[in-house]
């Protein structure tokens, strides 16, 4: 009785999602579970075993079709597999249909906005914008999606644009931090914080030095650098919260 068998190098999969790369002069894809390659890529899902369908990569998925060694390493340098599946992931393009991207690139030019919003307020006001005055603000700067990129790195992208092309007034919300140290640390590190504070609100000078300040969050890693290695772990800094309105209401961190 005749068999029917699938060569050694191929394998059949169904109902995938598959992201392609090419590289070298070759094609590459992977083969992913559907909806899981945005997630991971906007860090939502970190398990590339709830990504992948088959830790394998393909010269085509549909076919079953899988990529050599040789192919393999004169593309990427490389014969790690894992390494290999996560460049593709990462860089390849999400093959789809028009209808399902041009609903995945709706909803992220919304979490995108979604993620200024939360980060941004109008410096003129001190008030925070709401999504759909950040989505026409993009729509002004003719903002496309990329989707091989996270929503939060296109996010950061966008407030650099509206800053730089001064579409609408926006600044990154501030953020309320305590800074605890020793006497003799605060009178010594008061100086080093002075450039990276927006506005001290408090200062409590004894045993210990607590400062309560206002500063960018992007001030908060050069700041807690300087702590913990002038400080050898003495000193602390504490998220108090991100202010984002005038009257004094507050979104907890």
């Amino acid at each position: 009785m005749s068999q029917i068998f699938t060569p050694i190098n191929q394998v059949r999969l169904t109902n995938v999602s598959i992201v392609r790369l090419k590289k070298g002069g070759k094609r590459f894809e992977i083969a992913c579970y559907k909806n899981k390659v945005l997630e991971w890529r906007n860090q939502v899902e970190t398990d590339l075993d709830n990504v992948l369908q088959v830790d394998q990569v393909f010269i085509n998925v549909s076919k079953g079709q899988l990529a050599n060694k040789e192919d393999l390493m004169k593309a990427f340098k490389t014969d790690d597999t894992a390494k290999i599946i996560r460049e593709i992931l990462q860089k390849g393009e999400l093959q789809v249909g028009e209808k399902e991207r041009s609903q995945q690139l709706g909803n992220m030019y919304r979490d995108i906005a979604t993620t200024v919003a939360e980060k941004c307020i109008n410096p003129q006001t001190n008030r925070p914008y709401t999504v759909t005055m950040i989505e026409k603000a993009m729509a002004d700067l003719h903002f496309s999606v990329n989707p091989t990129k996270g929503a939060k790195q296109q996010a950061l992208e966008v407030i650099r644009q509206l800053q730089e092309k001064s579409i609408i007034p926006i600044a990154r919300a501030q953020m309320r931090v305590r800074i605890t140290l020793s006497g003799k640390d605060g009178k010594r590190l008061k100086e080093k914080f002075a450039g990276l504070l927006t506005k001290v609100e408090d200062e409590d000078w004894g045993e210990e030095y607590e400062l309560i300040c206002l500063i960018d969050p992007g001030n908060f890693r050069p700041i807690n650098d300087i702590i913990s290695s002038e400080t050898k772990g003495r000193g602390q800094m504490e998220v108090l919260s991100v202010r984002d309105t005038e009257d004094g209401d507050e979104v907890v961190s």
